[in-house]
């Protein structure tokens, strides 16, 4: 049986940078009534505040959420507050030679954007994110920009040669994510295991970008049974059916 929903946020559980809508904020409720979930994102603690907490009832409840901010790089439980068990952060040096490298592989793919909207690269202090449009990007923008992921993985191929020592990943709708070794969503779902005592096969994760090079793609090297989504339309089908198989009480037929 599965114990725990693990969920990818950008193009999973809300459009890029969007907060989830009211048919999202209720099936993650009905789903935390009889599942723990946890939530797996490249973005830093403010978006997950923004994005999803003001969005659910402030209850008990949240005691079976966890949040995995920066790919796992983060880890928060809910107790009588929110609070943090750990954080991978990058040394100054090193943070300088990863942004450093971003700009050159940015420059030298072709694909930088003669417009933006706000930074392009930001600091989230256990990884280094660019985003190819800047932060404050419309969405429109940023689902034309580089849909196939074909901009980003020449920047990453690039990167990857560069800063050997670090992991660069895709995610989001123009991300490209870059940590520490080892400290991905594969490491999110492993602290998970050791954290909650849940075992890996007992595990469903939910994500769009699951693929090779992709940052969701970790969860599913991991061991976790994986399901690949489009859009947050096909995440709220996915977890009525989840919802429908694992709830015996009338959760499911209450909250719809």
């Amino acid at each position: 049986m599965k114990k725990l929903i693990v969920f990818d946020l950008d193009g999973t559980l809300a459009e890029s940078k969007a907060a989830i809508d009211k048919e999202m904020s209720v099936r993650l409720a009905a789903l935390l009534t009889i599942a723990k979930v946890a939530i797996i994102s490249g973005g830093d603690w403010p978006q997950f505040e923004k994005q999803v907490l003001a969005n659910l009832p402030k209850w008990k409840k949240l005691q079976n959420l966890s949040i995995l901010p920066t790919c796992g790089t983060k880890f928060y439980q809910y107790k009588s507050g929110w609070n943090q068990l750990y954080a991978e952060n990058f040394t100054p040096a090193q943070k300088e030679k990863i942004i450093t490298s971003l700009n050159k592989a940015v420059d030298d793919s072709g694909f930088g954007a003669t417009k933006t909207w706000g930074e392009t690269i930001e600091d989230r202090g256990s990884q280094i994110t660019y985003s190819g449009l800047g932060q404050q990007a419309p969405l429109d923008e940023k689902k034309k920009w580089d849909p196939d992921f074909a901009k980003r993985d020449k920047i990453k191929q690039r990167l990857d040669k560069m800063i050997p020592e670090f992991a660069v990943n895709l995610g989001g709708a123009t991300s490209v994510d870059v940590t520490k070794h080892g400290i991905d969503k594969k490491y999110g779902i492993h602290k998970l295991r050791d954290v909650l005592d849940i075992k890996i096969s007992e595990m469903i994760f939910i994500g769009d970008a699951i693929f090779p090079g992709g940052n969701d793609y970790p969860a599913k090297q991991a061991g976790a049974f994986s399901v690949r989504v489009s859009d947050p339309n096909e995440t709220k089908r996915v977890i009525e059916g989840i919802i429908a198989c694992l709830d015996d009480d009338g959760h499911y037929k209450k909250g719809f």
